[in-house]
């Protein structure tokens, strides 16, 4: 007989069964308005075996082969010792913190060797559920891989790419980060971490879960990421729920981050002087004299830092171009309603990089040419210097040169010495941090143990610099990688795979270059990572003579690509009045614009290609469309309905549609939700419009 006990206003029901003294079989259920998770109990193994969306009224069955497994050995060099644990290893002891929103059992290792806490989350209003793990160990032995999920069928990859390259331009994809999506149902799965190793084999069995690689001793306790399983309405809007998500679990809201950043102004030259003469410069033809809203930062880039400096008590000393405490920089920023930002390389790449080699001489962790991000010993003096500087009041860091650059990336072979996992049978000896022969797949195990240390000692940091100031804006940049769990600790992410000047000899070809990276990440490879929070790189300025037209068009067609990540780079005392007039018209329009980033998403064909393309972003007000006809010979004829999956409206909604960029359609500016919409582009022609609902 099942008995139902309800709990008078809560979100949570139990339900079980008793069948004997020795053995049980149960039935437990996490409830909201959203969504319920089914968790069975037979012979003591749990398994989850049903997802209901309330949404939809669907019940989504889990095909579950193992609630979790374990890959657990004497060392990541003994792989002659590896086995493999799972939920059908360990039996249940008890139950406990079951309240509304959390459930928790207590799993025990039928040989002693651990036991598991289980515990399952869902809070009131979220449409997704989280799963984790607190492992206590009986005996000494190195947890290498958590697989939190192991799920029989059902599930799809969306993005595929496992490049973890030493060295290739444009090769860095390391397929890390990203979630699993329901091949017939709309749900989606992974691992709330970064670093994550969510798959589908050969066989179609889905793994959510991480490498680890860490040593515990008899009595350590670890706890996991989480898991996360959430639902949406459809299949097709699957990517936008899943966006939404991410929305829900960043560290900051998403907000418009425009500033000026001096790397074009001066390169590495730049100085105290220098920049104040360019923030004036910025602030009066921008702010003063054209009313844009006063720029959130203004960025010192590449050229502050003392190389020639002893850096062993403290890294990122301050060299004579500025004053030793960035005084009379801060000084400035007061005067024109800003903040202070700094490019700073945690792992000495670019102009830090003549720093590394004398570090390593002291005894801190040097790989090749850089500074290794896993290193306790560098990683607690970068630690301490940023989080100096967050308490000084710098509010933007550009985290330049992560674990290398677009070209070359550096691992860890051996660090052993400071905890990381060594795999002495892989036969690297000879070989460099960044050889070339890396680029094998059969080093991917070792790369991603340093990958995830790495990471881990970053979100240290970043986690602290959040707690002295919640509205620090930090970007991860070049060497980094593009997981939407990244956002759980930053703001953006860099584009991944494009260098930081767009190449060609015309505006259409620069826009070509960055929008066809744009359209091979995500049309092509299917990253879930969220536009709006991307740095791409752009806009830039370095010259006056082009026509009103060609900047106007140009930057409104960068600024539609929908990223709150706005960074200017100028040569400021060379644009002409017209240049600054065409960029405060810009920068107006993305204030204005800027709630539309909310669901941005590309649509049409391969820029490569000369095909049309651009971009949409909506919220629940309305939106607008960019369109650009690359091909520069010839007219294109396109269509796009605004349907629900591009606009996030039900059909027969009514815009008023105002151009920003050509000519309406036809003299009726009103549309509907549902119309399609048919034009022909010039070539060359850029096209923007925004739709305002009439309410």
């Amino acid at each position: 007989m099942i008995k139902i006990i309800s709990l008078s206003g809560l979100y949570c029901l139990l339900a079980f069964v008793s069948l004997g003294q020795n053995h049980s079989e149960k039935i437990y259920t996490l409830s909201n308005s959203h969504i319920i998770k089914t968790i069975e109990v037979q012979d003591g193994v749990l398994k989850t075996t049903q997802i209901e969306n309330k949404s939809t009224g669907e019940k989504i069955p889990i095909h579950t082969k193992v609630e979790f497994q374990l890959r657990v050995s004497e060392g990541t060099d003994q792989p002659n010792t590896s086995e493999t644990l799972s939920s059908v290893d360990f039996v249940l002891d008890r139950v406990f913190d079951n309240s509304p929103h959390r459930l928790t059992f207590l799993l025990k290792e039928k040989q002693g060797k651990m036991s598991v806490e289980l515990t399952y989350t869902l809070d009131e209003n979220e449409f997704y559920t989280r799963k984790f793990l607190k492992i206590k160990t009986e005996i000494n032995l190195v947890l290498e891989r958590i697989d939190l999920d192991v799920i029989d069928g059902g599930l799809v990859q969306p993005y595929q790419l496992k490049r973890i390259t030493a060295q290739g331009p444009a090769q860095w994809k390391p397929g890390l980060g990203q979630p699993l999506f329901g091949q017939n149902a709309p749900i989606f799965m992974g691992i709330e971490f970064p670093a994550s190793d969510n798959f589908v084999d050969s066989d179609q069995t889905a793994y959510c879960g991480y490498l680890w690689g860490k040593s515990l001793k008899a009595g350590d306790t670890y706890l996991t990421y989480s898991s996360v399983t959430g639902v949406g309405k459809d299949s097709d809007g699957l990517g936008k729920t899943f966006q939404a998500y991410i929305d829900n679990i960043r560290i900051r809201p998403l907000r418009l981050q425009v500033q000026y950043n001096s790397w074009f102004d001066y390169g590495q030259a730049v100085s105290k002087e220098k920049f104040i003469t360019s923030v004036n410069k910025v602030h009066q033809e921008l702010v003063i004299n054209r009313g844009v809203p006063p720029l959130n930062a203004y960025v010192i880039d590449d050229g502050w830092q003392d190389i020639h400096a002893d850096w062993s008590d403290e890294v990122w000393k301050i060299n004579e171009k500025f004053d030793m405490d960035f005084s009379g920089s801060f000084e400035k920023m007061r005067t024109v309603d800003s903040n202070l930002g700094l490019w700073l390389s945690p792992g000495l790449l670019f102009g830090a990089q003549p720093a590394a080699k004398p570090l390593g001489r002291q005894g801190f962790e040097i790989l090749g040419n850089w500074m290794s991000i896993a290193g306790p010993k560098y990683m607690g003096l970068l630690e301490k210097r940023m989080l100096d500087l967050t308490l000084q009041g710098v509010t933007y860091f550009k985290l330049d040169g992560i674990f290398g650059h677009l070209n070359i990336r550096e691992f860890e072979l051996d660090g052993s010495d400071y905890g990381l996992p060594k795999m002495p049978q892989l036969d690297t000896d000879g070989l460099s941090p960044s050889d070339s022969l890396l680029n094998d797949a059969k080093y991917d195990a070792l790369k991603t143990y340093y990958l995830v240390a790495g990471t881990e000692k970053l979100i240290e940091i970043f986690k602290q610099q959040h707690q002295i100031n919640p509205e620090v804006y930090i970007v991860i940049s070049n060497g980094a990688y593009l997981s939407p769990w990244w956002l759980m600790y930053v703001d953006a992410v860099w584009m991944i795979n494009a260098g930081d000047a767009a190449g060609g000899s015309s505006r259409t070809e620069e826009l070509v270059y960055r929008d066809g990276v744009y359209y091979d990440t995500w049309i092509k490879e299917k990253t879930q990572y969220p536009m709006n929070s991307l740095f791409n790189h752009e806009p830039k300025k370095t010259k006056t003579g082009e026509s009103k037209e060609d900047f106007f068009n140009y930057l409104m067609m960068n600024l539609s690509r929908g990223t709150g990540f706005v960074e200017l780079y100028l040569k400021t005392q060379e644009l002409s009045e017209v240049d600054w007039d065409v960029l405060a018209e810009g920068l107006k329009w993305v204030h204005h614009a800027f709630p539309y980033f909310k669901y941005i998403q590309m649509h049409g064909g391969d820029p490569n290609k000369q095909e049309v393309y651009g971009y949409s972003g909506w919220n629940d007000k309305g939106g607008y469309i960019s369109f650009h006809n690359p091909n520069k010979s010839s007219y294109k004829k396109y269509k796009i309905k605004l349907d629900e999956n591009l606009i996030h409206h039900k059909n027969k909604v009514s815009y008023r549609l105002i151009p920003i960029i050509g000519e309406l359609l036809n003299k009726n500016s009103i549309v509907h939700g549902g119309d399609l919409l048919e034009l022909e582009l010039a070539p060359g022609e850029i096209l923007i419009w925004e739709f305002q609902k009439v309410e």
